[in-house]
């Protein structure tokens, strides 16, 4: 057993500040505010409802992760943010949705109390949004009125510790520059506004030199800019991402392992989707689309190695769509089409068709990560949380290394961590000693039965 990481213990307000105040934003209030009363059960949130093992299978401790690491409780949630359409939470709620009318009520005071200030935007980055309520000025400016908000939203509410979800609509694709790649380069692009930087950069810069841990749940350039996390790793502020994994990647990253772990070919991978909400209007604009397509495609890339296996993924074809459709609203519609080979080259096919609902999927996400990225702050762990992979499309990782895809890998690396920081032994499954010749006949007393 390792010694457990002294973590400051939880005291106080942890608030929550939201860089896009939309239906993802809203629905995440409106669930932690229900689930505090016990109105809702947060179904789909590891932290709080989720037992790891402890131990071997022979004696077993099953713990809830709440009870196995010192997390924030729902009830020391204070929630702020930055929208350029919405006023606060309950607008974007009722406008976005995705709760039904008895829900929507019952959360009401605690969605109006989540106030939106105008928000740092470039509508040359995000043009299908008309913006009303934007922040003026160099990049400079922006960044010190950002700055200026966080202070007083500290004070206001008497956080004493705070995280910022980066759930902002998805900005037009450009490739990293040296203001990504270098820390020099990013203040020089800040002092002369350059372009390059934009909005999703200029709230993860300002909440870094706040000392506030980001998690971009976008595919925008964000922490994943080298540049950033060179700040984050000097000021010793907790960073992850990038782009939440919620519904149809989520199942990419299911069922590409298995291809592999079975040795079975891939001869094409065929992804639509048909949404209707903000979010599905802004990628209606193909360089928007762009940026979602970048992070989607990325998760077989980094799940099949054709370095090890070109023969059987050499030469696939991936496909990846997404169409606006009004009708449907919040409720994502996403098709695969998947071509795989079989013993002595013989084709088959999967098809993959989940009907489901991205903000109602994403908001337990946000709160895990929130939760977490506190307890990273807490427990003196500063710059990329790779341990954080299980919640991302396109997890980032230190320089040199490959980025986690596989999502029962990435589970076990976020588990193990847990277990360490608690002071407990990592789950693994070895052990020969289990089928040794003198193995005793009674379980319990196996060297090991993990």
């Amino acid at each position: 057993m390792s010694e457990r990481t002294k973590i400051q213990a939880p005291t106080g307000k942890l608030g929550v500040l939201i860089p896009g105040l939309g239906s993802v934003a809203s629905t995440f209030v409106a669930g932690v505010a229900l689930a505090r009363r016990g109105r809702a059960l947060p179904i789909g949130s590891l932290t709080q409802l989720q037992r790891l093992r402890l131990g071997k299978r022979t004696a077993p401790r099953e713990v809830l992760i709440k009870d196995l690491v010192p997390l924030a409780g729902l009830d020391d949630l204070v929630f702020g943010g930055w929208d350029p359409v919405e006023t606060d939470a309950y607008e974007a709620a009722r406008h976005s949705d995705v709760l039904p009318p008895h829900l929507l009520e019952e959360a009401q005071d605690d969605l109006r109390a989540t106030t939106a200030w105008p928000a740092a935007f470039c509508h040359d980055v995000v043009r299908r949004i008309t913006p009303q309520r934007v922040k003026r000025g160099t990049h400079r400016e922006v960044v010190e009125a950002l700055r200026e908000d966080i202070r007083a939203f500290r004070s206001a509410t008497g956080a004493t510790r705070l995280v910022m979800a980066q759930l902002l609509s998805t900005e037009a694709h450009q490739p990293h520059g040296p203001a990504h790649e270098d820390l020099d380069a990013l203040e020089a692009a800040l002092d002369r506004s350059d372009p390059a930087v934009t909005p999703s950069l200029l709230y993860a810069y300002a909440a870094v030199q706040e000392g506030v841990p980001v998690l971009n749940g976008t595919p925008n350039a964000s922490v994943d800019a080298r540049s950033l996390q060179a700040l984050a790793a000097r000021r010793r502020v907790p960073v992850a991402g990038k782009d939440l994994k919620t519904g149809q990647t989520m199942m990419k990253t299911v069922l590409a392992p298995a291809l592999q772990a079975r040795m079975l070919g891939l001869r094409g991978w065929y992804s639509t989707n048909i949404l209707g909400n903000r979010d599905g209007e802004v990628l209606d604009e193909p360089a928007n689309f762009r940026s979602k397509e970048v992070t989607k495609r990325s998760v077989l890339e980094g799940i099949l190695r054709d370095d090890l296996y070109p023969e059987l993924y050499g030469d696939y074809c991936h496909k990846v769509r997404i169409d606006y459709y009004p009708p449907r609203g919040d409720q994502k519609e996403g098709w695969d089409n998947i071509d795989i080979v079989g013993w002595l080259g013989q084709p088959m096919q999967i098809k993959v068709n989940f009907l489901c609902r991205d903000s109602i999927l994403a908001a337990p996400v946000v709160l895990d990560l929130v939760l977490f990225l506190d307890l990273a702050a807490r427990a003196g762990l500063g710059g990329i949380q790779e341990w954080l992979s299980f919640y991302f499309k396109s997890p980032i990782a230190r320089p040199g290394l490959r980025p986690l895809h596989d999502l029962f890998a990435q589970h076990l690396k976020l588990t193990n961590t847990l277990r360490t920081l608690a002071g407990e032994e990592v789950l693994h499954h070895t052990g020969l000693d289990y089928y040794s010749d003198d193995a005793d006949d009674d379980p319990a007393r196996r060297k090991d039965a993990a």
